[in-house]
């Protein structure tokens, strides 16, 4: 969940500082140029204060018209050559009164010619269009008005280069982001406590509910951090997990007491029926089949207890050597499957360790052996191979019987099921349910697939490392 959750909120945060630095960015940018035209401004109602008396000497005829343009060329040539910013002086028709340097000329077109229409027509010129750190050509025109009388009679121009203006807005970008870059850290820190702080209890709810689900019935939630809904969630969570264990104490515990209080009346009906069988006729087949079926119900209460006890025992599970465990069982199985001319054959490593309850291991490879030599018909084969590759240490065993339709694939390890086509081979359909019950308890599984061209395969799964470790 944190792995969704953590960039949820990363990229949310970095909407909003980005949402935040971008009109911060366009402002810097926006100031800095407005500072530069502000002082373009200033410097133009200055030339426009000396182009008045030229003008107005011109006007009257003064004899000191020729020394007050020469003056004003000089603070023009001056002035460009202080600042590199181009300065002219035009009158209506684009003639020059004074300009510097000599050659430069208002554009014909453009942003610039606009600017210098409106200042004819007594206006100061719009702010120009924003010159951008990349704009590497880009120039400021400002155009401002001569009045004399009233009209206006000529148009101070300046040409203003961009090369240090962008400099500061770019080196005003590179603050605005490293402040957003560290905020973006402290977000992102943020968000990576608050997550751990939010997660922490459901990743310790779902440890629970696996300990739970693995046969750990005494796994429980500490409700103290997180959010309060999530406090509120472990508690509920801890109330169930205490009823779900409540309910199967008490459900193992009317199993295994009604199997045991059951095993001595049956018992004693088994006696009288041995007794009343010395009274009968050698070989009657009614007392045979009562005797059957008394066995089998002995069997099925034997089961029923072996699966309550296996159910609700703790494993005590320790580092095991599977093959060398899986060799015994096998030769323990040789001569039964001999009996019935079957070959058992145990193939694999020879040496594997894995985790596992010896004897809880040990149980379940005879009840899967057993069901496989059951089903086996002579002269097939059973196969008993041990593979360690991977997280589990895994026992096959394959046999050659009729083998088990998709359905029944799908059932087999169910409490009490047998399939319908082998109801006449003995067996109460509790087996591989204990088995299975006896390897949940450390950690490992039962699983079930086809044997081509015929025949079922049994995998016993064990884990190579302590599942209790974690």
């Amino acid at each position: 969940m944190r792995a969704r959750l953590l960039p949820l909120l990363v990229i949310l945060m970095a909407g909003v500082l980005l949402a935040l630095g971008f009109p911060l960015a366009v402002a810097l940018a926006a100031g800095q140029q407005q500072r530069v035209v502000v002082d373009r401004i200033d410097d133009s109602a200055r030339f426009a204060a000396l182009a008045q008396f030229v003008i107005d000497a011109e006007s009257s005829g003064s004899s000191g018209a020729d020394g007050r343009r020469q003056t004003l060329q000089l603070e023009l040539a001056r002035y460009q050559e202080l600042y590199g910013i181009r300065v002219g002086i035009f009158y209506r028709d684009d003639n020059a009164m004074a300009r510097s340097p000599g050659w430069w000329e208002l554009p014909s077109s453009g942003e610039g010619r606009d600017a210098f229409q409106a200042a004819l027509a007594g206006r100061r010129s719009h702010d120009p269009a924003q010159v951008w750190p990349w704009d590497a050509h880009g120039k400021l025109l400002v155009a401002s008005p001569v009045v004399l009388d009233g009209d206006v009679v000529a148009v101070v121009a300046t040409e203003s280069p961009t090369d240090q203006m962008r400099g500061r807005i770019l080196r005003g970008w590179l603050l605005i982001a490293a402040g957003l870059a560290a905020a973006m850290l402290l977000a992102f820190g943020a968000a990576l406590r608050l997550t751990t702080w939010v997660l922490k209890p459901v990743q310790t709810l779902d440890a629970a509910a696996h300990g739970i689900a693995t046969g750990r019935m005494n796994s429980r939630v500490a409700a103290a951090g997180g959010p309060p809904e999530l406090r509120s969630l472990a508690r509920s969570f801890n109330e169930m997990a205490d009823n779900v264990e409540e309910v199967l104490e008490q459900q193992r515990a009317f199993v295994a007491d009604a199997s045991h209080q059951l095993r001595n009346p049956l018992a004693a009906l088994l006696l009288r029926i041995e007794l009343l069988a010395l009274e009968l006729p050698e070989g009657n087949e009614e007392i045979a089949s009562v005797r059957t079926e008394g066995k089998r119900l002995a069997q099925v209460l034997d089961d029923l207890l072996g699966l309550a006890l296996a159910e609700h025992a703790s494993a005590e599970i320790s580092l095991t050597d599977i093959g060398a465990l899986t060799t015994e069982r096998v030769a323990a199985w040789r001569p039964f499957a001999e009996e019935k001319g079957v070959r058992l054959t145990g193939t694999g490593r020879a040496a594997v360790t894995g985790w596992a309850d010896p004897i809880a291991l040990s149980s379940a490879l005879d009840a899967v052996i057993d069901n496989a030599l059951k089903f086996t018909p002579g002269g097939e084969e059973v196969e008993v191979s041990v593979s360690g590759e991977g997280p589990s240490v895994l026992v096959v065993v394959a046999d050659r019987g009729p083998g088990l339709t998709e359905e029944e694939l799908q059932r087999v390890g169910d409490r009490f099921w047998r399939s319908g086509r082998h109801q006449n081979i003995k067996g109460s359909g509790l087996g591989l349910s204990i088995s299975r019950a006896l390897l949940a308890a450390g950690g490992g599984s039962l699983s079930y697939e086809k044997n081509p061209p015929h025949g079922l395969r049994v995998t016993v799964s064990v884990p190579r490392t302590d599942p209790h470790s974690a």
